[in-house]
C-alpha cells in the first residue's frame, strides 16, 4: 500500500519558519519525482517547489529565495523548508509522488501564518 504522511506543519507568525516531512512507502521512493502543493480556500491547487529523482529542483516564483525542496532517499522522506513565511502562504500542503503515470498524494497539512 502506498502512503505518503506528511507533518510540520503548524501556526506561525509572519516572518517565520516551518520544515515540513513527507515520508513515502510502498513505493521506489528513489525513482520518483516529489512535489509539493498548496490549496488556499477556494483557490486552485498549485505547485509550491519540486524535486525529481535526480536532484533537479523548481519552485513557484512566490516561494523561491524562501522555500527549500530536498529530498533524503535513504529515509524515503522528502522536505520543505519554508522561510520568511508570509500570511499568503497560509494553506493546506500536499504532497505528492509521481513517477511515469502513477501519482500518489499525500493528506495535506495546514499551514497557518498569522500574527
Amino acid at each position: 500500500q502506498v502512503q505518503l504522511v506528511e507533518s510540520g506543519g503548524g501556526l506561525v507568525q509572519p516572518g517565520g519558519s516551518l520544515r515540513l516531512s513527507c515520508a513515502a512507502s510502498g513505493i521506489p521512493f528513489s525513482r520518483y519525482s516529489m512535489g509539493w502543493y498548496r490549496q488556499a480556500p477556494e483557490r486552485q491547487r498549485e505547485l509550491v517547489a519540486a524535486i525529481t529523482s535526480g536532484g533537479s529542483t523548481n519552485y513557484a516564483d512566490s516561494v523561491k529565495g524562501r522555500f527549500t525542496i530536498s529530498r533524503d532517499n535513504a529515509k524515503n522522506t522528502v522536505y520543505l523548508q519554508m522561510n520568511s513565511l508570509k500570511p499568503e502562504d497560509t494553506a493546506v500542503y500536499y504532497c505528492r509522488a509521481d513517477f511515469a503515470l502513477w501519482t500518489y498524494w499525500g493528506q495535506g497539512t495546514q499551514v497557518t501564518v498569522s500574527s
